[in-house]
């Protein structure tokens, strides 16, 4: 098993039906229990650093953000990746920077990438020929059913400490933020 880790996300529960067959066929994390979702900072701390006025801090950050509206209906590629954007995607990307921002130690993606790209994956680590497949799949499955709109609300806090990914907390967006202890999910 690998090292425990934490996510901070937007969960996009409107986009499931849609999204779930092919994440479960395509996307790794989806197998792991991780539900559609957009990614606002991975990796974040490890779990066991995650305390109390780290959380007070999350709550307060979040607090200055207000909920916003967003449709996800245009399908783009990184290499080995199928995703569909976010529009609006600048939501998204101010969250990460903010939660960069009081967390340094915490670059998005380990530093990975210089431009952070909002993204809901369908397919992840694939080559091109599956990639090719699978937008035309969804393309097909989804033929009627986009955009689809959603509404970015709070922010989820997912840890794996175990080998699957489970809910830790979510923490609303808006002034009235207070932390909801997240459902844990039976162990697979």
């Amino acid at each position: 098993m690998s090292a425990p880790e934490s996510a901070l996300v937007v969960l996009v529960p409107a986009a499931e039906a849609v999204v779930a067959p092919f994440r479960a066929r395509y996307d790794p994390s989806a197998a792991l229990g991780v539900p559609a979702h957009l990614t606002l900072l991975y990796p974040f701390k490890p779990p066991d650093q995650i305390t109390d006025p780290v959380i007070d801090g999350l709550r307060r950050l979040f607090a200055g953000f207000a909920a916003f509206d967003f449709i996800l209906n245009a399908l783009k590629r990184f290499p080995r990746v199928l995703y569909l954007l976010p529009e609006p995607a600048e939501p998204f990307r101010q969250l990460t920077s903010a939660i960069w921002q009081l967390h340094p130690e915490a670059p998005p993606y380990g530093g990975r990438h210089q431009d952070v790209v909002p993204h809901l994956s369908l397919a992840d680590r694939a080559d091109v020929a599956t990639l090719e497949r699978v937008e035309a799949e969804f393309m097909q499955g989804a033929r009627g059913r986009l955009p689809i709109r959603a509404r970015a609300s709070s922010v989820t806090l997912l840890e794996n400490l175990t080998g699957r990914w489970q809910t830790r907390l979510t923490l609303p967006l808006g002034p009235s933020s207070q932390a909801r202890p997240g459902a844990i999910s039976p162990q697979a």
